[in-house]
């Protein structure tokens, strides 16, 4: 039997009562897991449970084959320590960059309407859907077209198999996706805040430096991240543009590769894991600025 209470609608004296599909709602929507909850938190347990499978499978390898050691042999190890350095500096200018153009490439696309935006808004989606191995090919043979054997030998700025090279296919592969986090960011600025600011007499330069920039700093700092961990894992068009020639070109991707080639699957285990870590930590910081309420993508 219904405990809805009927009221009196003064001053009519009319008796109406609450619409019984609205308490209806409130009551499922505070009662516990439907079934396809329970479906999806099921299949959401099961895949994490699979990739946290995958990465204690490594570490008992590690264990079982008596390989924990070779952690302090990659730290001792002086081509492992110029990969990692290598890695940490590429890794941070190439992020640098992608947030340099990212935040003026998403404002465009958040707030302009550009002719042929569409083609445009899809030029820069480009590398994200094409696989690494293609960025790669594609840098190299720019290098030896008309403009830039110019850039190379013209201006004497080396990019195929030079330091620089890595920064460049980075910044080429995970500019996209800063440009994707910041956009989001754009979109959820409240217009109606710079309206005002105009209003008040500021210029669109000053409102963009002082109301629209400070409410996206979260979203600016998360596209840095995000791009700083993709930069370090960055293996496929390094490995064809960059090349991978110890104490010059070596990142900690490439390491892995080596290690492997000449058998050294405790060496490149114990890499793997390191980058596993960092890229964990980086994803957990991301999160944590975004708060759950901005995408990648």
């Amino acid at each position: 039997m219904s405990n809805v209470q009927p009221t009196v609608d003064s001053p009519t004296g009319s008796i109406t009562k609450p619409p019984a599909t609205r308490v209806r709602k409130n009551v499922q929507s505070s009662g516990r897991f439907s079934a396809v909850d329970t479906a999806a938190a099921t299949i959401l347990l099961f895949h994490a449970s699979l990739i946290a499978l995958l990465f204690a499978a490594n570490i008992w390898y590690l264990v079982k084959e008596g390989h924990l050691g070779e952690f302090a042999a990659i730290a001792r190890n002086p081509d492992i320590r110029h990969a990692a350095l290598l890695t940490l500096w590429t890794s941070i200018i190439s992020s640098v960059l992608a947030l340099c153009f990212a935040i003026p490439i998403a404002y465009a696309l958040s707030r302009s309407r550009l002719p042929g935006r569409a083609i445009l808004d899809t030029l820069v989606d480009t590398p994200i859907v094409l696989p690494n191995l293609v960025v790669g090919v594609v840098l190299l043979v720019f290098f030896q077209t008309f403009i830039g054997k110019f850039i190379q030998q013209g201006l004497g700025m080396r990019f195929i198999f030079a330091p620089a090279g890595i920064v460049l296919a980075q910044f080429i592969c995970v500019s996209p996706y800063a440009v994707r986090t910041i956009k989001s960011a754009f979109d959820g600025v409240d217009r109606r805040l710079e309206d005002v600011s105009r209003t008040l007499g500021w210029s669109s330069w000053q409102t963009f430096l002082r109301v629209t920039l400070p409410m996206i700093r979260n979203g600016i700092v998360a596209a840095g991240v995000i791009a700083w961990a993709l930069s370090m894992g960055l293996y496929g068009p390094l490995m064809i543009f960059a090349g991978t020639t110890r104490q010059r070109t070596e990142v900690l991707a490439t390491s892995i590769y080596l290690e492997l080639s000449i058998g050294k699957i405790g060496a490149a285990l114990a890499i793997t894991m390191v980058m596993v870590f960092f890229t964990m930590v980086s994803l957990l910081i991301f999160k944590r600025i975004m708060g759950g309420k901005q995408q990648i993508w």
